[in-house]
């Protein structure tokens, strides 16, 4: 072999080895790493608010209503503060009030409106008797049943127009006194009483009457309206009446 020959084999293997070691040391690019999916925000509350009716009278009352989904806290205003998420609440302004209630929630916050508009009816007029004759004459009793306090239908009839005469007159404040027939202990009877005299009242202030215009007493048997012993005489003494206070 000739030192030419040599030459160009040290030379091919020189060559080869450095083509190997140079592909042996390539790095090999990394595939970039896929973004990480955002969490899916949190849904947004939403909250209802409706008032029934939206329209009364001075000394009257509404009551609103709400519904709300997604909420973690809801507050009622003016001054009613925290509320479940569903519910009801009886209000009675005495002038014209715009209500909000406010969901807060992980998603967001919402609120809702309900208004209640307040009127003052006009004075009545006055006709020649005085007031205490105008009340005696409007404003019947409410009968009840034996043994119960249950309103019956013709006592709910007297009391709507009850209502209606004391919400014209709102300076008026009365008491309901309840009465029994002569059946019965004493000490039961007034119990018995005291229960339709409540009875009374509660219709009353479902009618938008303010439960702080009437006081309740109960006279039991004791001063009955009729003396004779009988069925119809007893049905008169089972009642519900009413007396102006001044």
């Amino acid at each position: 072999m000739t030192t030419l020959s040599l030459n160009r084999k040290i030379v091919i293997v020189l060559f080869s080895s450095v083509i190997f070691f140079a592909g042996c040391h390539k790095r090999v690019a990394s595939a970039p790493a896929a973004p990480a999916s955002a969490p899916p925000a949190p849904p947004a509350p939403t909250v209802t608010l409706q008032a029934s009716p939206a329209d009364i009278t001075k000394g009257g009352r509404a009551r609103l209503a709400w519904t709300s989904t997604n909420a973690a806290q809801l507050t009622l205003s003016p001054g009613l503060g925290s509320v479940s998420g569903q519910g009801s609440q009886q209000v009675d302004p005495d002038e014209s009030t715009t209500y909000t209630i406010t969901a807060t929630g992980n998603g967001g916050r919402a609120e809702a409106s309900a208004r209640v508009t307040v009127s003052i009816p006009p004075a009545a007029a006055m006709p020649s008797q005085d007031l205490d004759a105008l009340f005696k004459e409007a404003v019947r009793d409410a009968f009840f049943d034996y043994n119960t306090s249950d309103i019956r239908p013709d006592a709910k009839e007297s009391l709507l127009k009850n209502a209606e005469f004391l919400n014209l007159h709102r300076e008026i404040r009365f008491a309901i006194e309840g009465h029994c027939d002569e059946r019965g202990s004493e000490e039961y009877n007034l119990g018995l009483g005291d229960r339709r005299a409540t009875s009374a009242k509660k219709y009353m202030v479902n009618l938008g009457i303010a439960e702080d215009r009437i006081q309740t007493t109960s006279y039991g048997k004791e001063r009955p309206f009729c003396t004779e012993h009988n069925e119809a005489c007893w049905q008169q003494n089972r009642r519900a009446h009413f007396v102006m206070v001044r």
